[in-house]
């Protein structure tokens, strides 16, 4: 008779070719294409935001890292820069560098390092840092300026959604142009102008199967099925739904933020209503709120419901009894 060992360890028991470094620097060649259409619209005031916010969230997270006396290797992962370049897409060209400081700062100590790091967060980072920066400089975060390519001298711009939902832009006929908001010739973030680039970099990450395919497919569904209904209803007064989609920060949002793996939920059933969540809430504020945007809020309103979503959405394991 042979004398067999067997080994008891706890969960996981799966080990995935994938690890952290690996999936953070996917991320981040996903971004390349709205990095360089950052810097192709906006140029150096791009690329002075972009090195700011990177610097800004490694320096926040080394000087945790070693308060905490963890380990400073970690800063090798890529989650650090990704929550910089993420940030520096979401800022308006015109922010000063100073407030994009902070913004990174915010990001990293209190959407990240507080809740314990890596993995532990509730809320996306760069988010967190927009949020602050948001609500304490509104007039800052909604100072735009016209891309290069336009060869404009204006101290102000507005932005597609901005210029829809406060100027009446479908009743004057001077809704922007679909074309225009692709390509990516229009004002607002630095990383929200381009369409084109953003779909590169989101079919990059699910052709690696890094992000889950069901988040950005339920927040396209959820909004236009709800802008679609009221378009319908009178496109006089409210924009297509394909406007929607290519305008603001919706793909940024439903591509690279809503999809963060600590922050989004775990099973397929709680993965829906999270998307469809978020695509809800969207037209919410876009048609009937005070901002013209809403991706931000939706994302971290239904970042809060997924410990929940988590709970109560698990699948039942094998032999579990119901509690009826």
């Amino acid at each position: 008779m042979t004398n067999n060992t067997f080994i008891l360890q706890s969960s996981p028991h799966f080990k995935d070719k994938d690890s952290v470094p690996k999936i953070m620097y996917a991320v981040i060649a996903s971004l390349a294409p709205v990095v360089a259409a950052s810097l192709y619209f906006f140029r150096f005031k791009a690329l002075a935001l972009l090195l700011s916010c990177i610097a800004a969230c490694l320096v926040t997270e080394a000087l945790f890292l070693w308060l905490r006396k963890k380990p400073l290797h970690s800063l090798r992962d890529g989650s650090a820069v990704i929550t910089g370049i993420l940030l520096a897409m979401t800022l308006p060209p015109s922010l000063s560098l100073e407030l994009a400081i902070i913004g990174a700062v915010v990001a990293t100590a209190i959407g990240k390092q507080v809740f314990g790091g890596l993995g532990y967060n509730i809320f996306n980072p760069a988010l967190v840092g927009r949020a602050f920066l948001q609500t304490a400089f509104p007039v800052a975060m909604t100072t735009w300026i016209p891309p290069a390519t336009l060869k404009i001298q204006t101290a102000t711009f507005a932005t597609p959604l901005g210029n829809l939902r406060f100027q009446d832009a479908i009743a004057e006929g001077t809704l922007t142009p679909l074309k225009d908001l692709f390509i990516g010739n229009v004002g607002g973030c630095l990383g929200e102008t381009s369409a084109f680039v953003l779909i590169l970099g989101g079919l990059f990450l699910l052709s690696r199967r890094v992000i889950d395919w069901r988040i950005p497919l339920g927040i396209l569904l959820s909004l236009t099925a709800f802008t679609g209904a009221f378009w319908l209803a009178n496109p006089e007064k409210y924009a297509s739904p394909l406007f929607h989609i290519l305008a603001g920060g919706l793909l940024i949002g439903a591509f690279f933020m809503a999809t963060d793996m600590v922050t989004s939920p775990i099973t397929p059933l709680g993965t829906w209503i999270y998307a469809l969540g978020i695509g809800i809430v969207i037209g919410l504020i876009r048609l009937f709120g005070g901002f013209a945007e809403g991706v931000m809020y939706s994302i971290l309103f239904m970042n809060a419901f997924v410990p929940l979503l988590n709970r109560y959405t698990r699948p039942r394991i094998l032999g579990e009894r119901s509690k009826g």
